[in-house]
């Protein structure tokens, strides 16, 4: 995908945004903010204070108590896709960016604050997830030889660590809050559905079977409870997970079990890429969309 592809892509997506909050246990849901712009994916901050969210290759801030909005300078990094990831201290932010060389996703680190970014992966397509608990390492889901897989990196790049190669999509890999494990989502069983390996890649285990396509598995950040987005298992391809569907948003233990809906809404693609709980580990942020007229 060329930049300016992704550029027509984005303004084919000719939606409403509206950011929302949910108390996960309650599904009570509050509207921050509508735009009529397409927004796509928010991050919490560790204070509790700030979500962080792109838009149209862009990352900016939404102030929960003001509602103020800020872009966040990012240098050479203008079209963010909305992978994009905040450091355990909050003090860096990585970014999934489409380089101007090839146009091709690869992934960057640069202050919170804003700053110039540093590239990470030499190579791509690479799509960031997830940030390792001890600050060290990131986990993305990248495009080598034809096959779509999950890697690691240490922060200041190096030598790419492949974890799964298995045929089929291995997507959205995002680590356990004590370090110990990867979630991510998988077409390896058939549907796209949710596992769990090891965080050095051994032992992968089926954590839900559920007849439905379930991308993007976040745990909260206690540890105990894991939110996801689900596709109805004929609405869609297995390996695609597309915006503006009739999606549901489900909860379910850690530990494996029985999920529950909480949410049902018109998304996909945007609504929760990335991890966005709350640090009291109740309530999650997320984009829904309403297509204009």
């Amino acid at each position: 995908m060329d930049i300016k592809t992704l550029r027509e892509w984005v303004a084919q997506r000719d939606s409403f945004s509206i950011l929302e909050t949910m108390d996960v246990h309650t599904s009570v849901r509050s509207v921050l903010k509508e735009f009529d712009y397409v927004i796509e994916a928010p991050n919490w901050t560790q204070d509790g204070k700030t979500l962080v969210y792109n838009s149209r290759g862009h990352i900016h801030t939404y102030d929960l108590a003001t509602g103020a909005l800020k872009e966040i300078e990012s240098g050479i990094a203008i079209d963010c896709n909305n992978d994009h990831v905040l450091s355990p201290d909050n003090t860096r932010l990585a970014v999934s960016h489409f380089t101007y060389a090839d146009a091709v996703s690869r992934i960057y680190t640069l202050p919170l604050a804003g700053g110039e970014p540093l590239l990470v992966t030499e190579k791509g397509p690479s799509y960031l997830h997830g940030w390792s608990p001890d600050g060290q390492r990131l986990a993305y889901c990248a495009e080598r030889g034809g096959q779509y897989d999950i890697y690691t990196i240490p922060v200041n790049g190096g030598p790419e660590t492949q974890l799964t190669d298995l045929p089929g999509l291995d997507d959205g890999p995002e680590y356990s809050p004590d370090g110990k494990y990867i979630w991510f989502n998988s077409t390896r069983s058939g549907l796209m559905q949710v596992w769990r390996m090891e965080a050095g890649g051994a032992n992968p285990t089926h954590m839900l079977r559920e007849d439905a396509n379930c991308w993007f598995p976040h745990v909260s950040p206690d540890g105990e409870w894991v939110v996801y987005i689900a596709y109805g298992k004929n609405d869609v391809a297995a390996g695609d997970h597309p915006a503006n569907k009739h999606v549901e948003l489900r909860l379910v233990s850690a530990a494996g079990g029985e999920s529950k809906a909480i949410a049902q809404l018109f998304g996909g693609q945007g609504t929760i890429n990335v991890n966005s709980w709350s640090p009291d580990n109740r309530t999650i942020a997320f984009v829904s969309y309403r297509l204009k007229p």
